[in-house]
């Protein structure tokens, strides 16, 4: 048995709470039977930290339990968590973390900066007009647009606009999650994935991709997300076509400074591949994406959560 101590952290004040404990359950579990001692620590939806037994013991508890663990193994999808904010708890806390700085994490979190940094990476993206809730009205409906939060999870909010009369609630629907807002043109193409793990030498592993297949019409968004969508992995691609998803992928990754592992998220269309966003806490449990591209590369779950905890610890 490894004694190595591993705080597990889920939950989250944000509607990705459920999700995240998903995550943090499998990764649990996986860390387990990999041999470490997997330390459950739990953020409720009103922002209460909690330790294994589900009992109240606030941020100063939290870090008290975190300073006992070697490492932290944060799992919170969306704001107050994916967003660097976990990262910077574990940075004051002075507790290795799995996972991406708290930079990475909130310039990743923007889709709005994410697209500048495509930009000056020449990848494309969706062109996008962004929006406030003062100059929403300034924009008019003229084609099938994407409407999302800039700065949510899990799809929520994300809504596709086929007509001028359905604009309106999809904003509202929207700004309920974010104080801005892309509304982005509509990009036909195949949505595929690609994953990459950072190591501490510097070398990047980049999972085989994998494609979702949705109906004809329908977009990724959080119904879909958590239904039952058709994974394809590896995804069928042909050699030109792969290498620029993985240069894209890994060239994002890095002008992010992205740690640990991050899932890439593309269309490939008839004139290249175009970025939809970064998600640098992706799902993690067995029959999530990520974990889904390294088991097809040869690296099991298990496998993959000792991976990161390992290379976590390094100096």
């Amino acid at each position: 048995m490894n004694s190595t101590r591993v705080a597990v952290i889920g939950g989250g004040r944000n509607c990705e709470h459920d999700v995240s404990l998903a995550s943090a359950a499998a990764v649990g579990q996986g860390l387990r039977e990999a041999g470490y001692h997997a330390v459950p620590l739990t953020i409720d939806p009103a922002g209460m930290w909690r330790d294994a037994e589900d009992r109240p013991i606030g941020l100063a508890g939290a870090v008290h339990v975190l300073r006992s663990c070697a490492v932290a193994f944060p799992v919170l999808h969306g704001p107050h968590g994916e967003d660097g904010t976990l990262a910077a708890l574990c940075d004051l806390a002075e507790v290795p973390w799995v996972g991406s700085p708290l930079g990475a994490g909130a310039l990743a979190m923007d889709k709005w900066a994410t697209k500048l940094v495509a930009g000056a990476l020449a990848i494309a993206t969706a062109p996008a007009r962004l929006l406030t809730r003062a100059t929403m009205h300034v924009y008019a409906y003229t084609h099938p647009v994407v409407v999302k939060p800039v700065a949510a999870g899990s799809s929520h909010g994300v809504t596709l606009v086929r007509e001028a009369a359905a604009l309106g609630p999809a904003l509202e629907s929207a700004f309920a999650h974010d104080d801005r807002v892309l509304v982005e043109d509509l990009v036909i193409g195949r949505e595929i994935d690609v994953a990459v793990l950072g190591r501490p030498d510097g070398s990047r592993i980049v999972a085989p991709a994998l494609e979702i297949r949705v109906r004809e019409g329908e977009i990724f968004d959080h119904a879909a997300k958590y239904g039952a969508p058709e994974f394809v992995v590896p995804a069928p691609l042909d050699e030109v076509a792969r290498k620029e998803l993985e240069q894209a992928a890994v060239g994002m990754y890095d002008a992010l400074g992205c740690a640990g592992v991050a899932r890439v998220d593309f269309f490939v269309t008839g004139d290249g591949p175009v970025l939809n966003e970064v998600n640098t806490t992706p799902g993690f449990t067995a029959h999530s994406q990520v974990p889904r591209m390294f088991a097809a590369a040869g690296t099991p779950f298990g496998a993959l959560l000792d991976l990161l905890v390992r290379d976590a610890l390094r100096p």
